[in-house]
């Protein structure tokens, strides 16, 4: 068992029906050094979610009470805590359904429990609270675009722009990297980690989420553009 300091206080919320299942991830999940709350009824999870404000949620899609995808969508309007999402249905238009509703990953059954802990991990250690930045150091700024790294906050023009964790760290990544081109690879490693297991696809969507926020007309990009073949560019 490798337990770290982040792991040994993370609180995990399982909301899964199948009783093996939610059992055997309890279980799996009190052995790496996590709490663990479960729940076996969507309404039940969401529930729980709300009043125990855990540091990552293992949600099932299809529930009794209230599904997955309701729940996510709910969850979405008022916490950033991370989201696995667990389904039979193994799709791409599946998995883009749960990454465009706001979950961080997901997961196809059946599936590994190596595998499954390896995500749990890298989503808790992307989600830890950053180091305070020395105050000149906080801002990063991109014409009328502006990133606050110490609060975790995006504005346009004076405006906060409502944005998810990973949204804000891929825009922080191409304002970091202005006139560069990147594979969807390349972001993939550099923003959500190479321990990561989802596809390109993960990277299109979150590129038009931003574009929805960051160009006046997210279907003429001017700022984050595509190069076809090649991937995409940030224009300062």
């Amino acid at each position: 068992m490798t337990t770290t300091a982040a792991t040994a206080t993370a609180k995990v919320l399982v909301i899964e029906d199948e009783e093996t299942l939610r059992f055997t991830l309890a279980h799996n999940l009190k052995r790496e050094g996590y709490t663990v709350l479960t729940a076996s009824r969507g309404d039940d999870g969401l529930k729980l979610a709300r009043e125990s404000e855990p540091d990552l949620i293992v949600l099932d899609v299809m529930l009794p009470g209230v599904d997955g995808i309701q729940i996510c969508r709910l969850l979405r309007r008022d916490t950033k805590v991370p989201i696995i999402m667990l389904t039979a249905l193994g799709g791409e238009s599946d998995r883009v359904v749960g990454l465009d509703i706001g979950a961080d990953d997901y997961m196809a059954k059946p599936f590994g429990m190596r595998e499954l802990l390896a995500r749990i991990r890298a989503l808790l250690r992307r989600s830890a609270p950053r180091t305070e930045l020395p105050v000149g150091a906080r801002l990063v700024v991109s014409g009328d675009l502006q990133l606050d790294m110490e609060r975790r906050e995006a504005r346009r023009g004076g405006l906060t722009l409502p944005m998810k964790p990973k949204e804000f760290e891929l825009l922080l990544f191409f304002m970091q990297h202005p006139g560069r081109v990147f594979s969807r690879e390349q972001i993939l490693n550099e923003v959500w980690g190479y321990d990561f297991y989802g596809g390109p696809r993960t990277v299109d969507v979150h590129v038009r989420w931003l574009r929805k926020k960051v160009e006046d007309d997210a279907a003429l990009p001017q700022r984050l553009r595509t190069i076809r073949g090649s991937g995409y560019l940030f224009e300062g």
